[in-house]
């Protein structure tokens, strides 16, 4: 299922937004506007649906409404998201969503300051079928610390949506987490964000879909990482999952490396490669770009399509990037990227379809990146090297 718009209201950087969404979804924007808050809005909603979260381990998560609540919210204090999701998405007309799930909430400001949900609403096709508070929340208000979407016996007639949901994943692999997991001592955190445990991950999945996955990313390494062959899983004498894989070098018995000889590109490109292969609805990526070779990242987008053309259920990509060489693939239009700007009022969130000066560029055939990208630039950027360090100069 397609998530194909997102709404929020004082959550992070944003005071209003509104937005549609494609099957792939590129935002651009400057650095701290929000891409990373726009994205965990979406995963908040996973977490409310996990049957290890619900609505309070996931405000929790966050560090609080103190956290959540945006800056620029003065006299308002209440954060609303609202999603539609379709079983299809178009490019070319507006189709009306099958689904709309739509939150609010605060946090008290006597008592024990609990965060409760002022509202809880689902439609089904245009027909509202969950409207709270109703009269037993207006009884007993602390039920409106939970959502009827986290609750088995509750949501029997929306699990469609709660399990949409509960399919939302995303992907930030930080290398050295994966290299050198003992310099982390802290908690694990939920749904593993940053690859933490990424090779019990490997492990853990079905032998026969993982040799497949393994032997589907090898195919890719041996072309975007010429050296290095022969991808496996191994265990060793304690039994901790490893990747393998065969180096060749002038030596006639190559050396076999593990993942902590992977360089931090090849961590991050096997591990962007699992994510797509996984075949789970909606994946968030964050900058896939980092650490690999342009070349390579423009040919992400090509991956993204075959992913979706060949998968059985409904793959949606939404996506953070600074990097121009994602958005050569000519698959990849207007309607497709969303820019985040800044403003007095919080980050300003607009289609680039929406641009009549972006319209014209695209369609005299100026590159797309060169279109969106300036767009984007903070002002006043050429200040930056105008810039010196006195202590530097003496």
């Amino acid at each position: 299922m397609y998530i194909t718009k997102v709404e929020l209201k004082n959550w992070r950087n944003f005071s209003s937004v509104s937005v549609p969404l494609s099957d792939k979804t590129f935002i651009i924007g400057p650095n701290a506007v929000g891409k990373s808050n726009f994205l965990d809005a979406i995963r908040f909603l996973r977490d409310i649906a996990s049957n290890t979260g619900g609505f309070q381990s996931a405000i929790s998560a966050r560090g609080g409404m103190k956290k959540i609540r945006c800056l620029y919210a003065r006299k308002d204090p209440e954060v609303e998201i609202t999603v539609e999701l379709s079983s299809s998405i178009s490019k070319t007309e507006s189709l009306p969503p099958e689904w709309r799930y739509s939150i609010g909430f605060v946090q008290e400001t006597k008592g024990a300051h609990n965060t409760l949900l002022t509202f809880e609403k689902i439609w089904k096709d245009d027909k509202l079928i969950l409207e709270r508070p109703n009269s037993d929340d207006i009884n007993d208000p602390l039920k409106m610390s939970e959502t009827w979407l986290e609750q088995t016996s509750r949501n029997q007639e929306f699990r469609a949506l709660h399990s949409a949901f509960n399919n939302i994943s995303y992907y930030h692999l930080v290398p050295q987490l994966l290299r050198h997991p003992s310099i982390y001592s802290g908690h694990d955190l939920p749904h593993d964000p940053f690859g933490q445990g990424f090779l019990e991950k490997i492990n853990n999945t079905p032998e026969k879909t993982r040799n497949s996955r393994l032997k589907r990313i090898n195919e890719y390494l041996n072309v975007a990482v010429p050296q290095l062959k022969e991808l496996e899983l191994t265990t060793d004498e304690g039994g901790r999952p490893h990747l393998q894989a065969l180096y060749q070098h002038w030596r006639p018995k190559a050396g076999k490396q593990q993942e902590a000889d992977f360089s931090d590109g090849t961590l991050r490109l096997i591990a962007l490669l699992w994510s797509i292969l996984e075949n789970r609805g909606v994946l968030l990526l964050e900058e896939p770009e980092l650490s690999l070779n342009s070349e390579i990242v423009a040919r992400l987008p090509n991956l993204f399509t075959q992913a979706q053309r060949s998968s059985k259920t409904k793959r949606q990509f939404i996506i953070t990037s600074h990097s121009d060489a994602l958005l050569t693939d000519k698959s990849i239009s207007l309607s497709d990227v969303l820019l985040f700007l800044p403003s007095d009022h919080g980050t300003i969130c607009m289609p680039a379809c929406e641009d009549k000066q972006s319209i014209e560029e695209f369609n005299n055939g100026i590159p797309l990146s060169e279109i969106v990208f300036p767009q984007t630039a903070p002002k006043n950027i050429e200040k930056l090297t105008q810039l010196t360090f006195p202590e530097l100069s003496k």
